[in-house]
């Protein structure tokens, strides 16, 4: 946790559709409003996947609402991919796009490597397992990051 903790993170996977959502929901329900938090993907042609909603409502984390969106939808909307503090990538396409998109700026990125789970296991259970391999790695990750959750602290406001 040598960093310190960010102001703003922007969480990226290929589609925005089950790490990056993770991560987002994760880090605001055990750090609350310390940091702005947003996720993107490269592409946004899914939506927001079942497995990722349901595994993340075991931990008390909310995905449901989540809507999908690209890096390049984040400059049709306005927001200004230079204005986050960290940038995460967890995957390697989420990577070479984030440093191409910030070749000009002086941002911090890093690179975790963290488990695509669709695709993996083909009972409903196999399947929710490796998505709770993939979520718990990324939790896992946080903590390592950014410290022990504060969750309880916002909780009680």
């Amino acid at each position: 946790m040598a960093q310190g903790f960010p102001q703003s993170v922007l969480f990226c996977c290929d589609h925005n559709s089950i790490r990056s959502p993770m991560a987002e929901g994760i880090m605001k329900k055990f750090y609350g409003h310390r940091a702005y938090v947003q996720s993107a993907g490269v592409m946004n042609e899914l939506e927001i996947d079942g497995f990722a909603v349901a595994v993340c409502a075991e931990i008390g984390v909310e995905l449901q609402r989540h809507r999908v969106r690209s890096f390049d939808d984040m400059q049709e909307w306005g927001d200004d991919i230079s204005g986050f503090d960290l940038i995460v990538s967890l995957s390697p396409a989420s990577q070479r796009r984030a440093l191409e998109l910030t070749s000009s700026y002086h941002l911090e990125i890093e690179y975790w490597p963290v488990l695509d789970p669709s695709g993996l296991g083909q009972s409903r259970e196999e399947k929710l397992a490796a998505y709770r391999q993939t979520r718990d790695m990324i939790v896992k990750k946080m903590i390592e990051r950014f410290g022990p959750p504060t969750e309880e602290q916002e909780s009680e406001k």
